[in-house]
């Protein structure tokens, strides 16, 4: 037998099924390597899996819902050349990320991947750190699809009855109503979430034909290519363009953070050091595709930029959809879908958050670690990290009552884990670059990037660099209390909270 059949028959065997909880014999030396035992049912396929990271984006649904700032801090053009640059960083960030997922697919991504690759003087250190700015990364995720789709349902309801007035606590008790939902969806409804995540995923696809044609064919003469690609905006009154179009990065670094919440689900999923690395880069590139389709007909058909800013349903697309097409009916039906994909990318945001919280207590990096760490062999709930999806739960309507005191304030702190996802993914590169940097060795993967890894690693880095900056920049140049961004403080905090709980741990 040739090089060539050798390497096709030992793929075979490593992609046998071994059981229906513990994959294939690729996955049992891949858990056996790290350390780690199966607990979770190994339920998704390379598809479902696909699926859910799909929908977890919802690119083009975020693009929309979020256009506001990057309107506000940079125009059409800005929202155009940023969300460009990001989709292209990104790229790099994703690759890098799908190989080190390839390398050690478990439940604990970015903190794992760092006590593999770090320094040994700071492994242990950056993984804590970095496995509690996870945690809080994708709990605050949670929280933001959940109020998403509550102030998405106020804006139908503003839309349909003119009369009716945005309060903070009708969108606070929705909010927790979906937290609610989404708990039973991740526990009783477990076993048929691939399935149900399989559904969003063609939903998502026919709700952004469903925006974009009726927007081609039935909205007016499309503005000028000139102004669409030179018109910049400064609203937040910073002292050059420049700055106010860097700011206004925020909204397609929103739109396309997410990729590694299949990584989360690793332990999950069958054959993942070969699935895993695919979805992630199948998922950045269709979805990054749809998002530049949305940005360019978004920012094409605007008339006047003022009108969609100042739209009392609370969502500058909603009055663009109903300016294109006139009816309310079937502005609301359009926007019912983008509730229905609000929802489902939230259910795929507490799964992953749930996933993230349980295998960092199961590495005695999170108080109370057998009570999260904790999966039931028995009963009709059983294979999943039950107490961490009740703890998502509570967490997200927790959050959600900051809404009532202020919106802008609850906006900015579930905008926060954006900043802490970023940094698990910057420390991550950077600890393989510099592993690549020193020529030490790597491990065995099925996804890699060669000798293109550390430009890869490189570039992305630059990136991540800049996206993490921006992420602490307020969306005005004189901001008052109430306009402040305090990611930057709650950040701080987490981080001195996380020290206080690693001074003892260390110690044992």
């Amino acid at each position: 037998m040739d090089k060539k059949g050798t390497v096709i028959l030992a793929d075979a065997i490593h992609d046998s099924l071994v059981s229906e909880k513990d994959g294939t014999s690729r996955d049992v030396h891949d858990m056996h390597r790290m350390g780690k035992k199966q607990l979770l049912r190994r339920n998704f396929r390379f598809f479902s899996i696909f699926s859910f990271t799909v929908v977890l984006l919802s690119t083009w649904e975020v693009v929309l819902g979020t256009a506001a700032f990057g309107l506000g801090n940079g125009g059409t053009a800005g929202l155009i050349y940023m969300y460009i640059l990001s989709f292209s960083g990104y790229i790099f960030v994703i690759a890098s990320m799908a190989e080190m997922a390839s390398m050690a697919p478990t439940a604990g991504g970015q903190y794992h991947w760092i006590s593999e690759f770090a320094p040994s003087s700071a492994q242990k250190f950056l993984s804590y750190t970095m496995g509690w700015l996870s945690v809080l990364a994708w709990q605050c995720g949670t929280a933001a699809g959940c109020f998403l789709a509550a102030t998405e349902l106020q804006g139908i309801v503003v839309l349909n009855y003119p009369d009716y007035t945005f309060q903070n606590w009708h969108g606070t008790l929705i909010s927790i109503l979906i937290a609610i939902l989404l708990v039973v969806l991740n526990t009783v409804g477990v076993r048929l979430l691939p399935w149900l995540q399989t559904c969003a995923f063609v939903l998502h696809m026919a709700g952004f034909f469903a925006f974009i044609i009726p927007v081609w064919f039935m909205g007016p003469k499309p503005s000028p290519s000139m102004d669409v690609f030179t018109q910049f905006t400064n609203e937040g009154g910073w002292h050059s363009s420049g700055l106010s179009v860097l700011i206004g990065i925020i909204t397609p670094i929103t739109a396309l953070i997410g990729s590694d919440s299949a990584v989360h689900l690793s332990e999950e999923l069958r054959n993942a050091s070969k699935s895993l690395p695919r979805a992630m880069m199948a998922t950045i590139v269709l979805n990054g595709g749809l998002g530049f389709v949305t940005v360019l007909t978004f920012c094409y058909n605007i008339s006047d930029v003022s009108n969609l800013l100042d739209t009392p349903t609370g969502f500058p697309f909603i009055q663009l959809y109903y300016n294109m097409t006139g009816s309310v009916k079937g502005t609301s039906a359009m926007v019912s879908i983008m509730i229905i994909l609000s929802i489902a990318n939230a259910t795929a945001n507490m799964a992953t958050a749930s996933r993230q919280l349980f295998a960092f207590a199961r590495d005695n990096g999170f108080p109370f670690r057998r009570v999260f760490a904790h999966v039931p062999a028995r009963g009709p709930i059983r294979e999943i990290p039950f107490n961490a999806i009740l703890f998502t739960g509570v967490v997200s309507s927790l959050l959600s009552v900051i809404n009532v005191g202020s919106t802008i304030a609850y906006n900015q702190l579930a905008s926060m884990g954006i900043a802490a996802l970023l940094s698990s993914y910057l420390v991550s590169t950077a600890c393989m670059a510099l592993r690549r940097i020193r020529r030490q060795p790597l491990l065995p993967a099925h996804f890699t990037l060669g000798r293109a890894g550390l430009p890869v690693n490189l570039v992305a880095i630059g990136f991540l660099l800049l996206a993490f900056t921006m992420s602490f920049f307020p969306p005005v140049a004189d901001p008052a209390p109430d306009t402040m961004n305090w990611a930057i403080l709650v950040y701080g905090i987490v981080i001195v909270a996380s020290l206080a709980y690693y001074i003892p741990v260390g110690e044992a």
